[in-house]
Protein backbone atom coordinates (compact mmCIF):
# COMPACT_ATOMS: atom_id res chain seq x y z
CA UNK A 1 0.00 0.00 0.00
CA UNK A 2 1.20 3.22 -0.97
CA UNK A 3 2.27 5.46 2.02
CA UNK A 4 -0.10 8.28 3.01
CA UNK A 5 2.44 10.12 5.07
CA UNK A 6 2.37 14.18 5.44
CA UNK A 7 5.99 15.98 5.25
CA UNK A 8 6.42 17.98 8.41
CA UNK A 9 8.43 20.81 6.15
CA UNK A 10 6.91 23.68 5.52
CA UNK A 11 4.70 23.38 8.47
CA UNK A 12 3.87 27.70 10.08
CA UNK A 13 2.99 28.73 13.12
CA UNK A 14 1.53 32.34 13.79
CA UNK A 15 0.34 34.23 17.43
CA UNK A 16 -3.17 36.81 17.21
CA UNK A 17 -2.29 40.25 16.41
CA UNK A 18 -4.73 43.25 16.98
CA UNK A 19 -8.20 43.10 15.22
CA UNK A 20 -8.02 43.50 10.89
CA UNK A 21 -10.45 44.92 8.68
CA UNK A 22 -14.37 44.17 9.15
CA UNK A 23 -15.62 42.70 5.71
CA UNK A 24 -19.62 42.95 4.97
CA UNK A 25 -21.57 39.86 5.37
CA UNK A 26 -24.15 40.04 2.38
CA UNK A 27 -25.82 36.95 2.74
CA UNK A 28 -26.00 33.85 4.98
CA UNK A 29 -27.66 30.45 4.96
CA UNK A 30 -28.56 28.79 7.85
CA UNK A 31 -27.86 25.35 9.11
CA UNK A 32 -25.25 23.76 10.58
CA UNK A 33 -22.43 24.66 9.79
CA UNK A 34 -23.72 28.38 9.17
CA UNK A 35 -22.19 29.83 5.58
CA UNK A 36 -21.88 33.53 5.41
CA UNK A 37 -21.20 35.35 2.22
CA UNK A 38 -18.65 38.15 2.09
CA UNK A 39 -17.09 39.55 -1.02
CA UNK A 40 -13.79 38.80 -1.75
CA UNK A 41 -13.31 38.45 2.38
CA UNK A 42 -9.69 37.40 1.70
CA UNK A 43 -9.98 35.07 4.71
CA UNK A 44 -8.54 31.21 4.93
CA UNK A 45 -9.31 28.29 6.63
CA UNK A 46 -8.22 28.83 10.42
CA UNK A 47 -8.78 32.24 10.65
CA UNK A 48 -11.12 33.84 13.64
CA UNK A 49 -13.29 36.64 12.75
CA UNK A 50 -15.95 38.09 15.59
CA UNK A 51 -19.35 38.62 13.72
CA UNK A 52 -21.26 41.76 14.23
CA UNK A 53 -24.61 43.51 13.19
CA UNK A 54 -26.46 40.68 12.06
CA UNK A 55 -30.55 41.17 12.60
CA UNK A 56 -33.81 38.60 13.32
CA UNK A 57 -34.71 36.75 16.60
CA UNK A 58 -32.28 35.00 16.68
CA UNK A 59 -29.34 37.45 15.96
CA UNK A 60 -28.04 36.84 19.14
CA UNK A 61 -26.67 33.19 18.21
CA UNK A 62 -23.87 34.87 15.97
CA UNK A 63 -23.48 38.41 17.01
CA UNK A 64 -20.52 38.73 19.07
CA UNK A 65 -19.26 35.37 18.17
CA UNK A 66 -15.72 34.55 17.46
CA UNK A 67 -15.32 32.06 15.29
CA UNK A 68 -12.87 29.78 13.10
CA UNK A 69 -13.32 30.24 9.43
CA UNK A 70 -13.81 26.74 7.76
CA UNK A 71 -14.60 25.91 3.72
CA UNK A 72 -13.56 28.56 2.51
CA UNK A 73 -14.45 29.66 -1.01
CA UNK A 74 -13.36 33.31 -2.65
CA UNK A 75 -16.95 34.93 -1.32
CA UNK A 76 -17.72 32.44 1.52
CA UNK A 77 -17.19 31.18 4.76
CA UNK A 78 -18.20 28.61 6.99
CA UNK A 79 -19.13 28.56 11.08
CA UNK A 80 -19.63 26.05 13.51
CA UNK A 81 -23.18 27.47 14.89
CA UNK A 82 -26.11 25.80 14.05
CA UNK A 83 -28.67 27.52 12.79
CA UNK A 84 -31.34 25.62 12.13
CA UNK A 85 -34.46 26.58 11.62
CA UNK A 86 -33.54 30.09 12.99
CA UNK A 87 -34.36 33.46 12.32
CA UNK A 88 -31.18 35.60 11.33
CA UNK A 89 -30.68 37.59 8.34
CA UNK A 90 -28.12 40.06 7.11
CA UNK A 91 -26.05 42.33 6.70
CA UNK A 92 -23.66 42.15 9.26
CA UNK A 93 -20.06 42.39 9.68
CA UNK A 94 -16.94 39.42 10.02
CA UNK A 95 -13.97 41.54 11.92
CA UNK A 96 -10.70 39.70 11.46
CA UNK A 97 -7.65 38.79 13.84
CA UNK A 98 -4.63 39.45 12.21
CA UNK A 99 -1.96 37.03 12.35
CA UNK A 100 1.66 37.73 13.20
CA UNK A 101 4.22 34.54 11.80
CA UNK A 102 6.67 33.37 14.01
CA UNK A 103 9.72 32.92 12.72
CA UNK A 104 12.39 30.21 12.42
CA UNK A 105 10.42 27.06 13.61
CA UNK A 106 12.48 23.89 13.77
CA UNK A 107 9.28 21.69 15.80
CA UNK A 108 6.49 21.24 17.46
CA UNK A 109 4.30 18.78 19.45
CA UNK A 110 0.95 19.43 21.03
CA UNK A 111 -2.62 18.57 22.08
CA UNK A 112 -1.09 15.88 24.12
CA UNK A 113 -3.96 16.12 26.72
CA UNK A 114 -6.47 13.65 27.94
CA UNK A 115 -9.54 13.76 29.59
CA UNK A 116 -10.54 13.07 33.76
CA UNK A 117 -11.39 10.09 34.70
CA UNK A 118 -14.36 10.52 36.68
CA UNK A 119 -15.29 7.72 39.26
CA UNK A 120 -18.76 6.23 39.69
CA UNK A 121 -18.71 3.42 41.30
CA UNK A 122 -21.20 2.87 43.98
CA UNK A 123 -21.72 0.16 46.29
CA UNK A 124 -24.03 -1.30 43.36
CA UNK A 125 -21.42 -2.02 41.07
CA UNK A 126 -19.49 -4.91 40.49
CA UNK A 127 -16.48 -3.29 39.01
CA UNK A 128 -14.49 -0.19 38.64
CA UNK A 129 -17.28 2.57 36.62
CA UNK A 130 -15.83 5.52 35.18
CA UNK A 131 -17.40 8.02 32.67
CA UNK A 132 -15.07 10.62 30.99
CA UNK A 133 -15.25 14.64 32.22
CA UNK A 134 -14.01 17.10 29.71
CA UNK A 135 -11.76 17.04 27.02
CA UNK A 136 -8.43 18.59 27.58
CA UNK A 137 -5.60 19.23 24.70
CA UNK A 138 -2.92 19.74 27.57
CA UNK A 139 -0.15 21.75 26.15
CA UNK A 140 1.50 22.57 22.43
CA UNK A 141 4.93 22.92 22.55
CA UNK A 142 7.82 24.23 19.68
CA UNK A 143 11.09 25.41 19.01
CA UNK A 144 12.59 28.06 17.47
CA UNK A 145 15.89 29.60 16.31
CA UNK A 146 16.14 32.75 18.48
CA UNK A 147 15.53 36.06 16.52
CA UNK A 148 15.43 38.70 19.20
CA UNK A 149 13.56 41.22 16.49
CA UNK A 150 11.24 38.64 15.61
CA UNK A 151 7.76 40.08 16.01
CA UNK A 152 6.34 36.39 16.49
CA UNK A 153 9.09 35.68 19.13
CA UNK A 154 8.43 38.78 20.93
CA UNK A 155 4.97 38.41 20.86
CA UNK A 156 4.90 35.06 22.26
CA UNK A 157 7.54 36.17 25.45
CA UNK A 158 5.14 39.38 25.86
CA UNK A 159 2.33 37.11 26.43
CA UNK A 160 4.36 34.92 28.87
CA UNK A 161 5.30 38.15 30.78
CA UNK A 162 1.78 39.52 30.92
CA UNK A 163 -0.39 35.83 31.32
CA UNK A 164 -2.20 37.46 28.23
CA UNK A 165 -4.27 34.96 26.32
CA UNK A 166 -3.84 34.95 22.84
CA UNK A 167 -5.02 32.72 19.68
CA UNK A 168 -2.47 31.06 17.99
CA UNK A 169 -2.43 28.80 14.20
CA UNK A 170 -1.03 26.18 12.93
CA UNK A 171 -0.67 25.56 9.40
CA UNK A 172 0.68 22.06 7.61
CA UNK A 173 2.14 21.89 4.31
CA UNK A 174 -0.97 20.16 2.98
CA UNK A 175 -3.37 23.52 4.09
CA UNK A 176 -4.80 21.43 7.13
CA UNK A 177 -4.83 23.69 9.74
CA UNK A 178 -5.05 23.97 13.72
CA UNK A 179 -6.47 27.14 15.41
CA UNK A 180 -6.64 27.26 19.32
CA UNK A 181 -6.24 29.24 22.34
CA UNK A 182 -3.38 29.38 24.75
CA UNK A 183 -1.23 31.33 27.76
CA UNK A 184 2.78 31.10 26.80
CA UNK A 185 4.11 29.64 30.20
CA UNK A 186 7.86 29.63 29.31
CA UNK A 187 10.13 31.18 26.52
CA UNK A 188 13.74 29.38 27.97
CA UNK A 189 17.12 30.47 25.75
CA UNK A 190 19.51 27.52 24.84
CA UNK A 191 22.92 27.78 23.78
CA UNK A 192 26.03 25.81 23.89
CA UNK A 193 29.26 25.36 21.78
CA UNK A 194 29.18 25.60 18.02
CA UNK A 195 25.51 26.03 18.15
CA UNK A 196 22.94 28.78 17.68
CA UNK A 197 20.97 30.34 20.35
CA UNK A 198 17.56 28.34 20.49
CA UNK A 199 14.45 29.00 22.29
CA UNK A 200 13.39 25.22 23.22
CA UNK A 201 10.26 24.34 24.84
CA UNK A 202 7.92 26.88 24.25
CA UNK A 203 5.00 25.79 26.02
CA UNK A 204 1.54 26.63 25.30
CA UNK A 205 -1.16 25.96 28.05
CA UNK A 206 -4.06 25.60 25.62
CA UNK A 207 -7.63 26.93 26.58
CA UNK A 208 -10.80 25.85 25.13
CA UNK A 209 -11.30 23.44 22.00
CA UNK A 210 -8.87 22.74 18.96
CA UNK A 211 -10.64 23.58 15.70
CA UNK A 212 -9.66 21.89 12.71
CA UNK A 213 -10.26 23.79 9.23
Amino acid sequence: MTSTAISAQGSTLAVSGSAGVAKNITAIALGFPTILTATAHGFTNGDIVTLAGLTGADAALLNGQTVVVKNVTANTFAADIDTTGKTVTAAGTATPVSWTPISNLNNFKGFDGQANEIDKTNLSSTAKEFMLGLQDFGHFTFDVDKDFTDPGQLACDAAKRAGTLKNFKLTLPNTKTATFSGYVKNSPLDGGVDQILKTTGVSIRITGDVVYA
